[in-house]
């Protein structure tokens, strides 16, 4: 429903849920900060100037948008978006949280897997005001170490 991936697409996403690594994913694995059965999560490789470290949630299952979204993903997507906003305040000490998720290209959408983005927020950051830049895999390991030792030790009680 409402689908604009192109033919033979290949799924960046899926290949981060596979483990894989090669020129159609900017993930590397060791961005990622948390996975289960259902969902994964991992520092996005695109950041913003003032807000970097962010976290992207994506169903382990391909599904293009939130138009294909079950509701029972989603409800695991949102309840692990409730701890990466609680692992900010207290990993990252910023001063608020911001979600985000893009449906089609008149959506912004440019990854053909549902994904929510969640960012730290810090007073005066001009996130929606600032451009988006490609990070390099070593500046995003100290945030996803921090992150998952984080989760590691919440999912360990």
């Amino acid at each position: 429903m409402y689908n604009h991936a192109p033919e033979n697409y290949i799924c960046p996403f899926c290949l981060i849920v596979e483990g894989v690594e090669n020129e159609h994913v900017l993930t590397k694995q060791d961005d990622i900060v948390y996975k289960d059965e259902y969902i994964t999560a991992f520092i996005g490789a695109g950041w913003w100037k003032n807000n970097k470290g962010h976290v992207i949630i994506i169903p382990n299952k391909h599904f293009e948008n939130i138009y294909e979204l079950p509701n029972e993903i989603s409800a695991k997507i949102h309840e692990f978006e409730k701890e990466v906003a609680i692992a900010f305040k207290e990993i990252y000490k910023c001063d608020g949280v911001s979600s985000r998720q893009h449906n089609e290209p008149c959506g912004s959408q440019d990854v053909w897997h549902y994904h929510l983005h969640v960012f730290p927020r810090y007073k005066d950051d001009n996130l929606y005001k600032t451009s988006r830049y490609l990070s390099k895999p070593e500046d995003r390991l100290e945030y996803a170490k921090k992150l998952r030792e984080y989760f590691n030790k919440k999912t360990k009680k």
